[in-house]
């Protein structure tokens, strides 16, 4: 019996042994772009996974794309969640690398390279809108005129880049500034009087002078100004980079430090600037980088 009763004994030890579990490993960090092939322009989901089965948690999370800073936020899952811009002249991969940082003070870094659609030509030159307009639209801008829409620009470019350091705004989807037609389309070729002159850069919406125009989302109004080419301007910062243009318009309605809603109006549509009709163009950036601004409805919910 006692012989019996110290075999079982060791037996059930060697079932315990069994049951100790092996060192825990922890989950190496994923990161995730939809959509997986973006086009010239576009903004993309980056979603990161780098949740531990250890006690070292997530102290921060940073990264880059396109040479701008993204913003990640924690998801009620545990997942990390930003957008990156994926520039109008990129031809082949765009790098988001991001760098993580855990409470006992080591450093994970994890890199995706998104694909970038290529344009066909033949469906390019398919896209491009013809149009016969005043020969005035074609000639070359005198040094000063050109000089002008250089500082314009760069306006335009700091009013992004400073939207880096204003805290994410939104949470509800963007929506379109106008409920009416869309007359051109996002990086579509424009032909004035048989010459290609440029990829268009925004979004234009028809609408009569006077007919309003509202704001996107949430955000603050950055700049307000009269421009050569975009006519009377309206500048939102939504925050975390994002910043959304209405270019123009017969007349803005806000000033500069105004915090404004989604859907409050915040101009009219006009005819001002370089233009050959009555419509409101919306132009998008991440930072300093030109995006298509219909991502941003896409996107959905922060």
């Amino acid at each position: 019996m006692h012989c019996c009763k110290r075999a079982a004994q060791i037996l059930v030890c060697a079932a315990f042994v069994g049951l100790v579990p092996a060192r825990i490993v922890a989950q190496q960090p994923s990161l995730i772009a939809a959509p997986a092939r973006p086009a010239p322009g576009s903004l993309v989901r980056l979603t990161l996974d780098a949740r531990n089965t250890t006690a070292d948690s997530i102290k921060s999370v940073s990264g880059s794309m396109s040479g701008e800073p993204l913003h990640f936020a924690r998801t009620a899952s545990g997942t990390w969640r930003a957008i990156g811009p994926v520039s109008v002249d990129a031809t082949d991969s765009v790098p988001a690398r991001v760098a993580i940082e855990r409470t006992s003070g080591s450093l994970d870094s994890v890199v995706v390279f998104v694909q970038v659609q290529q344009r066909p030509r033949a469906a390019a030159s398919g896209r491009r809108r013809q149009l016969a307009v005043n020969p005035r639209f074609t000639r070359p801008m005198s040094a000063e005129t050109q000089a002008r829409i250089d500082r314009e620009n760069e306006r335009a470019r700091e009013v992004g880049r400073n939207a880096h350091s204003t805290p994410s705004m939104w949470t509800e989807p963007f929506v379109n500034p106008r409920p009416s037609a869309i007359t051109s389309r996002f990086g579509s070729g424009r032909m004035f009087n048989g010459t290609l002159s440029s990829r268009h850069l925004g979004v234009d919406f028809s609408g009569a002078v006077g007919t309003s125009v509202r704001a996107a989302n949430r955000g603050v109004i950055a700049l307000v100004d009269d421009f050569f080419l975009a006519g009377n301007v309206v500048y939102i910062d939504h925050g975390a980079g994002v910043v959304t243009g209405y270019f123009h318009l017969s007349r803005a309605v806000v000033a500069p430090g105004d915090t404004v809603e989604k859907g409050q109006q915040i101009g009219l549509v006009g005819a001002t600037g370089r233009v050959t009709g009555p419509h409101l163009h919306w132009n998008a950036r991440y930072g300093a980088v030109t995006v298509n601004p219909q991502d941003l409805v896409a996107l959905g919910a922060r």
